[in-house]
């Protein structure tokens, strides 16, 4: 049987339909489930083998880009998540998804309870306005199961006005490099550092962190849509003759993984 993914659908919640078309291509089958169908029990967690917060405007970002979803998860789902991740299942979150596990501390580290401050969160970018352009990232950490084993560079669009990731410790930046925790970074076309060039770098994310992954690899948060390219046609200057370079590759590479567990 294919692998089945768990979509999450709140209130806001606007790429769920891209995200389940980018799953279908890479070979799982994905179900779009509101989070009021999992509270009701109509669905089960454990039924399915990918976990995806697609991105979005979840309850039109009241009180901050994903910050009542993340509550949504800690106060009515937090065993089932906990239980989900630690099986080693892979998870995925993107724009709003990203902010929503960053706010729910299960990005990027195991956040204890006694803990009051986030480790990190998405703050407004850096210059001051919302960013729709397309970007292009470099995969970095072998130790995510979504990025692991790819070289070559990925191009897709972005759609945020918080996407800027900081963090409340600045050591905690080596630490991340170290447990190769820094999935995918801002790069130029050619694959050089953005070094916080805009709009390279789109947002003024510290060390061009694009997307985190936590300790074990199998969750992602990126702030890029990879969904948004998953045909060749969909670049902005395919009719130009570039291809290549597709979003898709994340999740056939979350999909594979899936499927051997």
């Amino acid at each position: 049987m294919k692998p089945q993914v768990l979509i999450l659908h709140a209130d806001g919640t606007n790429r769920d339909h891209e995200a389940a078309q980018a799953f279908e291509l890479a070979g799982a089958t994905p179900e779009i489930v509101h989070l009021n169908q999992l509270r009701a029990h109509e669905r089960r967690w454990t039924d399915y083998q990918l976990l995806a917060i697609p991105g979005g405007f979840s309850y039109a970002d009241a009180l901050g880009a994903g910050k009542l979803l993340a509550l949504d998860l800690n106060a009515y789902f937090a065993d089932e998540v906990a239980q989900f991740i630690d099986s080693g299942k892979p998870v995925i979150g993107i724009c709003n998804g990203f902010q929503a596990l960053v706010k729910s501390g299960l990005l990027p580290f195991t956040q204890p309870a006694s803990r009051t401050t986030s480790a990190a969160t998405l703050a407004h970018n850096v210059n001051g306005h919302f960013e729709c352009r397309w970007v292009t990232l470099k995969p970095q950490s072998q130790t995510c199961v979504w990025t692991r084993g790819l070289s070559d560079l990925l191009e897709c669009p972005i759609a945020h006005g918080e996407g800027n990731f900081v963090l409340s410790d600045p050591n905690d930046l080596q630490r991340l490099r170290e447990c190769d925790q820094v999935a995918l970074t801002y790069t130029s076309e050619d694959g050089q550092s953005a070094n916080g060039e805009y709009p390279i770098n789109p947002n003024g994310s510290l060390g061009d962190i694009a997307g985190v992954c936590n300790p074990r690899g199998n969750v992602l948060g990126l702030m890029p849509h990879p969904e948004d390219h998953v045909f060749a046609y969909q670049h902005p200057r395919w009719s130009r003759g570039e291809r290549g370079r597709l979003g898709l590759r994340l999740f056939e590479n979350g999909v594979r993984y899936a499927d051997q567990l």
